[in-house]
């Protein structure tokens, strides 16, 4: 094994922390001072030659690892012929084959109006542009002012995207007024907010979490017509890995269309096969209108995709565009992400090792009072620190920062949870290392 770190703080470490200091913006989040300077599959260097063992995949970005060879050769030969040509106002393959790939890749229920028309693809940068996307292509249909999210949610922070985000009051704190939407409770069954039982609520496929949408956002408050779009992540990310119950995202899509409002995945964390499927609503059986993309998409390249079922983009040229969504390297990255993963097999990959993963926090779960709540689908999981449910935030940032010194890199979600997502091609030898240093952390710290 690679654990410890062998130093701390060297002399370069600590300039360049104060240029970060001096010259970067402060309103990032840092979990603990580690500067990467190189990476290769599952590991991490920094810039004072610890090696890291990474299960934060860049926030789930590098679903093919550190440097995949296939996606260095990608992005290699895609910079040698060309950089950049704006997508937007003029042609090139990659992007073309991309946008061919990901309709294919997509499944919409079929509409009446779809008949003779193609799934259809926009190209941003980023997450939040793949949202802000999505809320003006369904204002554009509906043309509708406002929206409904969930509590809990991350969607971005772009104004647009922060406006249906509602996971930390830090993140809209200053920024309001915002744009018009209307929130709702998730269905996270350890937090109901209503006191439901999980089991009640499937047995009776009646969810006082939609009814709540039903009776009071649509019958006090709102009028459907009013709706451009529900948005939802199949799985909450930053909101703390919760997974719904069985058939609540059917019963909230069946509401929806019953009102002709259209339905938004937000699949940016949880797609693209981290969930052992390529998008995470496919384990529920129901499908949306749209879809948002990004994160693991290119494994570490800039690209975000909205992707709409046929005959919803259907906006004029010039209606909305992205100088640099979409650009030739970018999409060549995607490209041979998704051919790696596909090749190499790793959606089996993920379900494989997410059993593993499962089972070594469970092992912790048993031995450690304060770890609880085993969840998550394939390599999205999470566990919580608490005390017979009180969260334990401080303990769990302790956690974080003791794993960050003995050379694990893990990351927060929720109140107190702590989420693993590693890269799709982990190994069995990497799962026991991380389970093996967060069971020594735990015996330091609790």
């Amino acid at each position: 094994m690679k654990f410890p770190r062998k130093n701390k703080f060297s002399k370069e470490t600590r300039r360049l922390l104060k240029l970060d200091d001096a010259y970067v913006s402060p309103s990032y989040t840092r979990d603990y001072p580690f500067i990467a300077l190189k990476g290769d599959g599952m590991y991490l260097v920094d810039v004072d030659s610890n090696v890291f063992l990474d299960f934060t995949a860049g926030i789930a970005v590098n679903a093919t690892g550190h440097s995949h060879p296939d996606v260095v050769k990608a992005v290699a030969s895609q910079a040698k012929n060309m950089i950049h040509m704006s997508g937007t106002d003029f042609y090139y393959e990659s992007q073309i084959h991309l946008a061919e790939k990901l309709a294919n890749m997509a499944t919409f229920m079929p509409h009446p109006t779809d008949k003779g028309k193609k799934t259809k693809v926009f190209f941003g940068n980023s997450g939040a542009e793949a949202v802000e996307a999505a809320m003006k292509l369904t204002r554009y249909v509906r043309k509708a002012p406002t929206y409904i999210a969930f509590y809990g949610a991350f969607h971005g922070r772009t104004l647009g995207a922060l406006s249906l985000t509602a996971s930390k009051p830090i993140q809209r704190s200053k920024f309001e007024p915002l744009y018009v939407v209307n929130h709702a409770p998730y269905a996270n069954c350890k937090e109901c907010t209503f006191n439901c039982k999980k089991e009640d609520c499937v047995a009776n496929q009646s969810y006082d979490c939609i009814n709540f949408i039903k009776d009071y956002i649509l019958g006090k408050k709102v009028d459907p017509n009013d709706v451009a779009g529900i948005f939802v992540e199949p799985i909450q990310g930053e909101g703390g890995y919760v997974v719904p119950p069985e058939g609540w995202l059917n019963a909230l899509v069946f509401l929806a269309w019953s009102n002709g409002i259209p339905v938004v995945f937000d699949e940016i964390q949880s797609g693209m096969g981290r969930t052992g499927k390529w998008w995470a609503h496919e384990h529920f059986g129901v499908y949306p209108d749209m879809m948002t993309t990004a994160k693991g998409i290119a494994s570490g390249m800039s690209l975000g995709a909205l992707i709409a079922r046929p005959g919803l983009m259907e906006w004029p040229p010039g209606s909305h565009a992205s100088t640099f969504g979409g650009n030739p390297i970018s999409c060549a990255a995607a490209l041979a992400t998704i051919d790696v993963i596909e090749k190499e097999n790793l959606l089996n990959n993920v379900n494989q090792m997410g059993k593993e993963l499962h089972l070594g926090l469970e092992y912790l779960g048993s031995a450690f009072d304060v770890v609880e709540n085993v969840r998550g689908l394939g390599l999205m999981k999470a566990i919580d620190i608490s005390d017979g449910g009180e969260p334990m935030p401080d303990l769990r940032n302790e956690i974080l920062m003791s794993c960050f010194d003995k050379g694990l890199l893990l990351l927060g979600c929720g109140k107190t949870g702590i989420r693993f997502c590693p890269s799709l091609m982990v190994g069995k030898r990497e799962i026991d290392e991380c389970i093996t240093v967060l069971e020594d952390v735990l015996s330091d710290c609790v």
